[in-house]
């Protein structure tokens, strides 16, 4: 039995007519849609210190450790002093990370958010380590 070269014809040409099925991602802004999970990103003034998300993380890509800028004690009305709320840092290893936000969804005090930031890529690895303060 004979194929027929030409009956591929119409279907060619109805596709050649349709938008493409493709992004035309580094020369358009690529759309960024809700829930995305992206970089992690961390607020130092919210952080407890529980450390719930290094507990968490699959990936072991993230580090709580305490601040080496410590605010200083407030002295009360009586005189005694105040303890000042511990300030702890973040570090982030952006080469680990798997971007489960695992972490965003465990901390109770919503320390750790997702970004909308996706464009991560580095040839020096040593700028996959962020260290938030």
């Amino acid at each position: 039995m004979a194929k027929k070269p030409l009956r591929i014809l119409p279907h060619a040409i109805k596709h050649l007519t349709k938008e493409p099925a493709t992004s035309k991602y580094p020369f358009e802004k690529a759309k960024v849609y809700p829930n995305f999970r992206g970089r992690i990103v961390f607020d130092s003034e919210k952080c407890i210190g529980c450390k719930m998300c290094m507990r968490v993380c699959p990936a072991k890509a993230i580090e709580i450790v305490i601040s080496i800028e410590q605010p200083t004690p407030q002295t009360g009305p009586d005189g005694n002093p105040i303890p000042a709320k511990k300030k702890f840092d973040c570090i982030m290893n952006l080469d680990r990370c798997i971007y489960c936000a695992q972490c965003v969804d465990i901390c109770p005090k919503k320390a750790l958010k997702s970004s909308e930031d996706f464009e991560l890529a580095q040839l020096d690895r040593k700028k996959l380590k962020l260290h938030y303060k």
